[in-house]
């Protein structure tokens, strides 16, 4: 049996995706409130330098991976325009089902895509631009992921990876009480799951760090990679561009 981390649970690989559904099956409803809540709306900052940065034209081709509950796909819908086209995925059919349903209340009806981002059912050299906000943490194999999300993109294509990286030293006490004491209180009150937001504070410290993530993406087949500090490095930007 091959295990891996669920937060800082060693668990079945095979089980690790279910249990991820299960989290946010559970959030799905809550998803946007908690997100303003936990970041003092910050994420919406890191969010609009996301668009910024996928300097998106008109007629852009753009695959939103973990799109979940939509925030990015209707940025990028507006950038792209009529000729362009945002494909919006996630492997979690509740998230998708509200952002689906956001994304319709906005008056902008995109391709809506259930799957796997370790087998993307998509074609290889397609999209211009893909993005991943705050959901490689949770794939059971980042580097399967990565090589997936290289091998959609056309050559010379950009990948952005938005996700909770490792924070500045001076910040490392105040920001593990607030993880671990603050979260899943607020989760608990808001979303009635206190053990979801204990799992994100986990998931984050298990994540690859700035300089361990930069390095994954070299190997899954990106020449040239830089990352972006948000927030004391709460938060980093990764972009890779295919070669």
């Amino acid at each position: 049996m091959s295990t891996t981390h669920f937060g800082f649970q060693s668990v079945d690989e095979k089980d690790k995706a279910r249990r991820v559904r299960g989290v946010f099956d559970s959030v799905a409803s809550k998803y946007d409130v908690m997100n303003d809540l936990m970041s003092g709306g910050l994420h919406r900052a890191w969010k609009a330098y996301t668009v910024m940065v996928a300097n998106l034209r008109e007629g852009s081709q753009v695959l939103d991976i973990a799109g979940g509950t939509g925030d990015l796909s209707l940025a990028f819908a507006r950038k792209v325009g009529a000729t362009g086209r945002v494909v919006h995925t996630d492997i979690n059919e509740a998230m998708l089902r509200v952002g689906r349903n956001r994304l319709i209340d906005a008056g902008v009806v995109l391709p809506t895509l259930v799957c796997d981002a370790e087998s993307l059912p998509l074609p290889d050299n397609h999209f211009d631009v893909v993005s991943v906000a705050f959901g490689l943490r949770n794939m059971t194999h980042k580097d399967a992921a990565l090589k997936e999300m290289c091998r959609v993109l056309k050559p010379g294509g950009k990948l952005l990876v938005l996700e909770f990286s490792k924070v500045a030293q001076p910040l490392t006490k105040a920001y593990d009480w607030y993880s671990f004491n603050i979260l899943p209180k607020l989760g608990q009150m808001i979303a009635g799951d206190a053990e979801s937001y204990r799992y994100l504070a986990e998931s984050i410290r298990m994540h690859p760090g700035q300089e361990e993530l930069k390095q994954l993406m070299h190997q899954a087949g990106f020449g040239h990679v830089d990352y972006h500090n948000m927030t004391g490095g709460i938060v980093a930007l990764h972009v890779g561009i295919k070669c």
